[in-house]
């Protein structure tokens, strides 16, 4: 006899509901999984985790920006047109104009006369401020010679006095990186005298930057012989420092220089009048594509 086979249930109302709400969930599911991984809520998502750009990366942006405005004004979208150093010397009776200089906004070399009031104060401000310092050593001028000041070097000194005189001035500038010559018209055309000074900044590997005080100056020949770092002083900026023009031209013939031949070397003092040119002329020179270096980064 042949077995019934059970007539197959048909799926009530109720059941057919709930497959129908899975299905439905999970499709909405993919879908949102979809847009969370790949759609505008990635999008959305990753500006809101990104984070807030850096006070240092907007300040490159605004010094590159700078630095293309000015060099597109000379043809070379995005590169510099000259590289300049701006070193002050006179520095160490007073405090006024170093906190002045420091306030600028490029990075002035400061040379310091030893053993002045304020010589180690101002080395020591410029150094927390991270600017360059130079000792600004006075020598023997052809004017006159000062033989009571107790840091010239003079041609009359025996050569332990000499070497002895070169120590002291350095050691009372501290965190200094190199030298330059204070006056010393009649001293820097004394090669044996120069010989004894680059003796004593080879030991103590210190640059050497000729103030160039008589056209004659035997001190950049004598570093290279000794194979010191050194440079040469291609402007002098406030000759006249009555006269903010001519400061002003000065500051215009170093750019000159700078754009000619790559790189300048301006000196200037800390006069009231010297002080304000820059803080004028700074801002335009980098509109120009000028940019401002410590002066050991010209060193040859």
């Amino acid at each position: 006899m042949a077995q019934k086979k059970m007539p197959a249930k048909r799926p009530g109302k109720k059941g057919g509901r709930y497959t129908t709400i899975v299905i439905v969930g999970i499709a909405l599911s993919l879908v949102a999984i979809s847009l969370l991984l790949w759609g505008p809520l990635k999008s959305r998502r990753t500006a809101e985790k990104k984070p807030p750009v850096k006070k240092q990366e907007t300040a490159q942006r605004e010094a590159g920006a700078r630095r293309e405005r000015g060099a597109a004004q000379n043809g070379a979208p995005g590169e510099i047109s000259g590289v300049v150093a701006i070193v002050i010397d006179d520095l160490g009776q007073d405090l006024k104009p170093a906190k002045d200089l420091l306030a600028l906004p490029d990075r002035i070399t400061l040379a310091v006369i030893p053993k002045l009031p304020q010589s180690k104060k101002i080395a020591e401000m410029a150094h927390q401020l991270g600017r360059e310092v130079l000792v600004h050593i006075p020598m023997e001028a052809k004017a006159h010679v000062d033989k009571n000041g107790p840091a010239v070097l003079r041609s009359d000194m025996t050569p332990m006095e000499f070497i002895a005189t070169i120590n002291e001035d350095i050691d009372s500038v501290p965190g200094a990186a190199g030298v330059n010559n204070h006056e010393g018209s009649s001293l820097t055309e004394n090669r044996q005298a120069m010989t004894f000074l680059m003796s004593e900044l080879k030991n103590r590997s210190f640059f050497f930057l000729d103030s160039m005080t008589s056209p004659k100056s035997t001190a950049f020949s004598v570093a290279k012989e000794f194979g010191i770092r050194s440079a040469k002083r291609d402007v002098f900026l406030d000759n006249d420092s009555s006269k903010p023009a001519s400061i002003r031209k000065q500051l215009e013939e170093l750019a000159g220089l700078a754009k000619k031949n790559g790189r300048a070397i301006g000196i200037g003092h800390p006069h009231p009048e010297t002080i304000a040119e820059l803080a004028k002329w700074l801002p335009e020179a980098a509109e120009q594509g000028i940019e401002v270096v410590p002066v050991s980064r010209l060193m040859q």
